[in-house]
């Protein structure tokens, strides 16, 4: 099985569960799947991904996981007790073969039961794939980089307060290279080195779980709240409700940065505790946070920013030294650790496109990563939140 516990999956999807069973136990939702890489041929592997779904789909949350996730602090007693008489239903997960040879998947059904899928399907179809293409992996190359990208920051001593967690599970080259990389972190980059997405691995290795929100939470958001303009803030409230004042890092680019801008207002400013990025120009985007807050007359040095979109060891130390100063700086690391062995990564996701029958969106500050099936609502939410169409944007349908 690649998929050997149920906890091995990004911390977030937890956070985000527990939110749904509190606030959104009826919403029923679709996902669909997108491969961004061109030319892959999904149709000999198909047999073996649907098996590891199946496979999956008979864990259950062993007890002394329970107790792990009891532990953290912002877990409830009563969101714990449902996850021990939880089962993941593969009859939700909806696969086939195109002639292009392209992977047609949807995870369908309510969001309470299908929200857990996300990470370890990507997880699977990334190491079936890999394991088809790279049969005998050059592990050694993969150990090499990972040594010349740590020491870049272990051995300067201007760095002495950058720190990167790990979150790359969806990413990953295969469970155990993933494993391997966290334990080479732990050993290299020491201090640097402040956590893990993957709640498996920081429950087996002594390492801070790390996440908040992600897209689909937002997106949802759309269908759920009283109208689409305010859908942003009501995510934010209902967020804040549930965690009162914990998991204070907001996500910012559902509709991207100028209309969080817009509603991330004095109230959320001072009530989150930063915000992170995940597409468009980084550097840009630091400085328009920091321009933000001051606006507001917050200092941002008592803020966060988190970046996390795509970054390489020499990106993120240039951001590093471009803010440390400015801001209270964090970095989430995915496939430049968990997939750099030498092969071309995958970019593939999913991404809920629905939610109570309604189409759902992500419009980010990066085109290629949009994904809709429906250009009408596309064209409504860009009118309703002030959005230009940009020249050439190629939307994932």
């Amino acid at each position: 099985m690649i998929i050997s516990s149920l906890l091995d999956t990004d911390l977030y999807k937890f956070t985000m569960m527990q939110v749904v069973l509190h606030h959104f136990p009826g919403a029923q939702v679709q996902y669909r799947f997108k491969c961004r890489t061109p030319g892959v041929d999904f149709r000999p592997l198909i047999d073996e991904i649907r098996d590891e779904i199946n496979a999956l789909c008979s864990l259950r949350f062993r007890e002394r996981e329970l107790d792990y996730l009891r532990g953290l602090r912002f877990i409830k007693s009563d969101f714990v007790d449902f996850l021990a008489l939880f089962q993941m239903n593969p009859r939700l997960v909806h696969m086939r073969g195109l002639d292009s040879g392209e992977l047609d998947m949807t995870v369908e059904g309510p969001w309470l039961h299908t929200i857990l899928f996300e990470i370890p399907i990507l997880a699977i179809i990334n190491e079936v794939y890999f394991r088809s293409m790279h049969p005998v992996p050059d592990y050694s190359e993969g150990r090499r980089r990972l040594i010349e990208k740590s020491k870049l920051i272990a051995d300067d001593p201007s760095l002495a307060g950058l720190t990167l967690a790990d979150y790359g599970t969806r990413r990953r080259f295969s469970r155990l290279w993933h494993e391997e990389v966290l334990l080479s972190l732990k050993t290299v980059l020491g201090r640097h080195f402040v956590g893990t997405s993957n709640v498996f691995y920081a429950m087996k290795h002594g390492i801070t779980p790390l996440g908040t929100m992600a897209h689909e939470y937002l997106q949802a958001c759309q269908a759920l709240g009283p109208r689409l303009r305010d859908s942003q803030t009501y995510g934010f409230e209902t967020w804040a409700r549930e965690y009162r004042g914990d998991l204070g890092i907001a996500l910012s680019d559902v509709f991207g940065l100028d209309a969080f801008l817009n509603d991330f207002d004095l109230f959320f400013c001072k009530l989150f505790d930063g915000a992170r990025h995940d597409s468009g120009d980084p550097f840009q985007w630091g400085e328009r946070i920091i321009a933000h807050y001051e606006k507001h007359r917050i200092d941002p040095k008592t803020k966060t920013m988190v970046f996390s979109d795509g970054l390489t060891f020499p990106v993120l130390i240039e951001l590093y030294r471009r803010f440390h100063q400015r801001s209270k700086i964090a970095f989430g690391v995915g496939t430049n650790l968990t997939n750099d062995l030498g092969y071309v990564p995958l970019q593939i996701v999913i991404k809920m496109v629905r939610c109570n029958g309604q189409p759902v969106a992500k419009l980010s500050d990066t085109p290629a990563k949009n994904m809709c099936d429906d250009d009408a609502y596309l064209g409504y939410l860009r009118q309703v939140f002030g959005i230009p169409v940009p020249e050439r944007e190629e939307e994932e349908v």
